[in-house]
């Protein structure tokens, strides 16, 4: 039964998550307030820990809910059911995509589609700011987090350094000044 409700639960959110990774994160959000599976914090710490690994975002963050829930067999069955939709929808427009490719519906579709995954995206970025910046008590300011994301930020404008310098650095800061 548990591998049916992770199935159901993450083939909804493939389903749904129109613009990547990011986008699957409002869902997550209502699945840790639907479920007792995962807490807000876990999505938080899923997203530090995804986005400092290798792969897709919502994919790792499906395989560590899954594998909480049930170990590998979880994962296994969270992963695939959130790509499903994605890879059965992509091989049905692949496949009518050159009937179409002059439709302006088709085209009105994918310029609507854009506005949703903008506004999905922004939600889960200001959730993640949220739990960075304040934690679980909105009252409580984490003035450490703010400055790093501040110096980050400034480094990201003025520097051409790669990605994986920024997450590395920050992951030692965290660690040397105990975030």
């Amino acid at each position: 039964m548990l591998y049916l409700e992770l199935f159901l639960e993450f083939f909804k959110i493939g389903l749904f998550s129109v613009g990547g990774g990011l986008a699957t994160i409002p869902f997550l959000q209502e699945l840790a307030n639907k479920k007792d599976w995962i807490s807000i914090e876990d999505i938080s710490n899923m997203i530090a820990v995804s986005e400092s690994t290798p792969g897709p975002l919502g994919i790792n963050m499906a395989s560590f809910t899954g594998y909480l829930q049930s170990g590998v067999a979880g994962a296994i069955v969270a992963s695939l059911s959130l790509v499903l939709p994605a890879l059965l929808i992509t091989i049905l427009i692949a496949r009518m995509l050159d009937r179409f490719r002059n439709s302006k519906t088709v085209n009105r579709i994918f310029y609507g589609l854009r506005p949703a995954s903008a506004a999905l995206i922004a939600v889960a970025g200001w959730e993640v700011a949220r739990i960075t910046f304040f934690g679980t008590e909105i009252s409580d300011f984490l003035w450490k987090n703010a400055l790093l994301a501040i110096a980050i930020w400034i480094l990201l404008k003025k520097t051409k350094w790669h990605p994986v310098i920024f997450i590395a650095a920050s992951a030692a800061i965290g660690i040397l000044f105990q975030f």
